[in-house]
C-alpha cells in the first residue's frame, strides 16, 4: 500500500529527509440535538468502534485522540411547533467546537471531527474560518450531503437545526448561530461547493439561487462523471487562499451502502464515486480539516455505515489501491 503524494501542508521533512504526514487530532462530538431521531449521538463511538485510530495510524500518521466534546445534557424540552430546537445547546456545543478546532490547527494539527449529527458543522467550521481570519486567509468548503441545508427558522418544516448549518455559516438564521466565535459570515459563496444534492426544499433553491452557491447535485454527477465534478469542486474550493474544510454528511451515499442514517434518500453516491471523491481531495492536497456526521447507529446494520465512514476518512488522508 502507497500513500498519496504529501505536500507542503502535510508534511515536513525529518532530520534524516524522511516525509513526516501532518499529525491527525480526533475530536468526537456526540451531540444529536440537532436532528429528529435518537442515535446519532453515537456516531463517534461506532467510529472508533470500526479501528478508525489505529486504520489511520497504520497510514504513516501519528495520531491524537482528544476523546468526545463534553456536552450539556440538561436541555430543555422543545415545544409544540419550535423553529429552533435546543438552539441553546446547540449553540454553547458548536461555540467550544470552534475553540477547540481552532486550537488543533494552532497547533499544527489536522483536525478530524466526528458527529454528531451536521449542526456541528458550524462549530467545526467557524473553528477553522476563525483560524484563517486570524492568518488574513480566506476558508474554503467542500459539503458533502443529500439535502442543502439551507433552512432557516423561517423556512424549516421540522425545527431541526441540522437543516440549517450551510446557511448559518454563509449569514442567514439563528443571529446565535451565526455568531458562534464572534463573527459572520464564516464563508464566501465563491469558494464553497455542495456536492450530492437530491432533496432540496424549495425554499432553500431560492436561497441557493440567491447567493450563486454552486450545488453539483446527483444528475450532474450522473452526466458529467464524479471525477469531473470532484476536479471543478476542488478547484473552485482551492481558490481560498487558506485551503478547504470537508465535511461528510454520510446521506450523500446511497442507502444500499450506508443504511445507518436517520434522513435516508434513495439514489446516492455509489461506494466507488464516494472513495474516488476522497482519494482526490487527498491527492489536491487543499484540506484542512475532515468531519463525518449523521451515522446513527440505531439505524445501523453490524456497523456497516461506521465502517463505509472509517473507509472514507482514509481515502481521504491518502489510502489508495496501490
Amino acid at each position: 500500500m502507497t500513500t498519496a503524494p504529501v505536500t507542503e501542508t502535510d508534511s515536513k521533512p525529518d532530520t534524516l529527509g524522511r516525509d513526516v504526514r501532518r499529525p491527525v487530532a480526533i475530536l468526537g462530538v456526540p451531540l444529536g440535538y440537532g436532528a429528529s431521531m435518537a442515535g446519532v449521538d453515537m456516531g463517534p463511538a461506532a467510529l472508533r468502534v470500526a479501528r478508525l485510530n489505529q486504520r489511520i495510524a497504520q497510514l504513516g500518521y501519528e495520531v491524537r485522540d482528544l476523546g468526545d466534546l463534553h456536552l450539556d445534557r440538561t436541555q430543555a424540552i422543545p415545544e409544540p411547533g419550535d423553529k429552533l430546537k435546543y438552539l441553546n445547546e446547540i449553540t454553547a456545543a458548536c461555540e467550544e467546537l470552534a475553540r477547540r478546532v481552532e486550537d488543533i490547527l494552532k497547533a499544527g494539527e489536522l483536525p478530524l471531527v466526528l458527529g454528531g449529527d451536521h449542526s456541528i458543522a458550524i462549530g467545526s467550521i467557524a473553528g477553522f474560518a476563525s483560524y484563517c481570519r486570524q492568518r488574513n486567509e480566506t476558508p474554503g468548503l467542500i459539503w458533502f450531503d443529500a439535502h442543502a441545508d439551507m433552512n432557516t427558522p423561517e423556512t424549516t418544516p421540522s425545527g431541526n437545526i441540522h437543516g440549517m448549518p450551510l446557511a448559518v455559516l454563509l449569514g442567514h438564521g439563528a443571529l446565535a448561530l451565526q455568531n458562534v466565535a464572534g463573527f459572520t459570515p464564516k464563508l464566501d459563496p465563491k469558494f464553497c461547493v455542495h456536492v450530492g444534492a437530491r432533496d432540496i426544499d424549495r425554499t432553500e433553491r431560492d436561497l441557493v439561487r440567491k447567493l450563486g452557491l454552486r450545488f453539483i447535485t446527483m444528475r450532474e454527477i450522473d452526466e458529467r462523471g464524479m471525477s469531473a465534478c470532484m476536479d471543478e469542486a476542488i478547484e473552485l474550493a482551492s481558490r481560498a487562499s487558506g485551503g478547504y474544510a470537508v465535511t461528510f454528511d454520510v446521506d450523500a451515499l446511497d442507502p444500499g451502502d450506508a443504511p445507518g442514517s436517520g434522513t435516508l434518500v434513495r439514489g446516492g453516491l455509489t461506494y466507488r464515486e464516494a472513495h474516488l471523491a476522497m482519494e482526490k481531495i487527498a491527492e489536491a492536497g487543499g484540506m484542512r480539516s475532515l468531519e463525518v456526521v449523521e451515522i446513527n447507529t440505531a439505524l445501523d446494520i453490524n456497523n456497516k455505515t461506521a465502517e463505509l465512514g472509517v473507509e472514507l476518512i482514509l481515502s481521504g488522508l491518502g489510502k489508495t489501491i496501490l
